[in-house]
């Protein structure tokens, strides 16, 4: 196995969002139901329990086979200060457009990752969303009208027939001529930060309550998110190599088989800052591979990666392990391929950056360091 190269300082612990974007679009999303290849994983296996009370293997590296990682999929917890909404709410978004929202009752919270409707919910304004995207797939939210056609494209018709008061989203859907075409319809749109990383969750969410009238609820949702998140981390710190030449040398591969779509997802890509919080060794850094990019042969042999990490809906659009392996043959000669080790979570989850991310951490680490508990 190749030395592992020490870091070259801190990194930036964001996805850009329009790369991300970008291969969403051109993969046709893939997040709406697919019919799975025999043998092939679903995320409806064994939810992950707290990583604290699981005994994990004492070799990360002993362990042959594919993992679901299932998250316990907590219910929608809103935060407990309700006071109503102060509006009107001027607030300067993110691309510096000064908007005033006088009415929440009927909102639109979209984007690629489903992240924003879930943190609406999460403020306790989930009654007031009218509609979702293709990637809000919590249970709460399910009964809601999609305003979204042909993985991400929003759809203007769609959007208008639901009379919302208010629109937040980010650069990460598309086509933008409907979000220009919702502000000449003379709807409130808020444009929040695009990028996903466990570095701006708490920003983010800031930046939602703002918009809602709700900033104390922000404060305290933020604060929660920070603290579930870090008590996660803490447990990972104590479970993983301490040793950075000791860890799982991991990439993170988006997929859609169907549509010949293979990509690395490397440093500022987003899947970076989760590597690096599950203790595992992040080889995009080493192999210089930055953003997100059609994989190459070259790039995996160089990798030469013990683990894979992957959404489960990728996952099984190659055909399972078994699929993707052919497909990659470089792939199968390293040890992640010879020893069949991938880790996958389902599409809306595994980047969302939201509520969530202690949750999404742990099944995730389990899955990782104790896979006996979920296999």
């Amino acid at each position: 196995m190749p030395a592992a190269h020490p870091r070259r300082g801190l990194r930036r612990l964001a996805t850009p969002a329009a790369a991300v974007a970008a291969v969403l679009a051109l993969a046709g999303c893939g997040i709406e139901a697919t019919t799975p290849a025999a043998g092939t994983p679903t995320a409806t296996g064994t939810t992950a329990p707290p990583l604290d009370e699981v005994t994990p293997l004492a070799d990360p590296r002993a362990w042959d086979g594919p993992v679901t990682a299932v998250p316990a999929g907590a219910a929608v917890e809103p935060v407990s200060d309700t006071g109503a909404p102060r509006l009107p709410a001027t607030v300067t978004d993110a691309q510096g457009t000064e908007v005033t929202v006088t009415d929440v009752s009927r909102v639109l919270a979209l984007d690629v990752h489903g992240t924003l409707a879930r943190t609406v919910f999460d403020l306790g304004l989930g009654e007031s969303l009218v509609g979702r995207d293709v990637s809000t797939q919590f249970d709460e939210a399910s009964d809601l009208p999609l305003v979204t056609q042909n993985g991400h494209d929003l759809n203007a018709e769609a959007i208008l027939s639901l009379d919302p008061t208010l629109i937040i989203t980010d650069t990460s859907l598309g086509p933008w001529d409907v979000v220009l075409q919702m502000r000449e319809a003379g709807i409130p749109v808020v444009v929040v930060d695009g990028d996903r990383g466990l570095d701006n969750v708490a920003a983010l969410t800031r930046e939602v309550a703002a918009a809602l009238g709700v900033p104390s609820r922000g404060e305290e949702l933020a604060t929660r998110i920070e603290r579930e998140v870090a008590a996660v981390t803490e447990q990972i710190a104590g479970v993983a190599p301490a040793a950075e030449t000791d860890r799982l040398r991991t990439v993170f591969l988006y997929v859609r088989g169907q549509a010949g779509v293979y990509y690395l997802f490397g440093e500022d890509s987003g899947a970076d800052t989760l590597i690096d919080a599950l203790g595992l060794y992040d080889v995009a850094d080493e192999i210089e591979w930055g953003g997100v990019k059609p994989v190459t042969d070259e790039a995996i042999v160089a990798a030469q990666p013990e683990l894979v990490l992957m959404m489960t809906k990728g996952l099984e659009s190659a055909g399972g392990v078994d699929g993707l392996l052919e497909r990659l043959p470089a792939l199968a000669n390293t040890p992640a391929g010879e020893h069949r080790r991938f880790v996958d979570m389902a599409d809306s989850q595994i980047l969302g950056y939201g509520p969530a991310s202690a949750d999404v951490l742990n099944a995730l680490a389990v899955a990782v360091y104790a896979p006996e508990a979920v296999a």
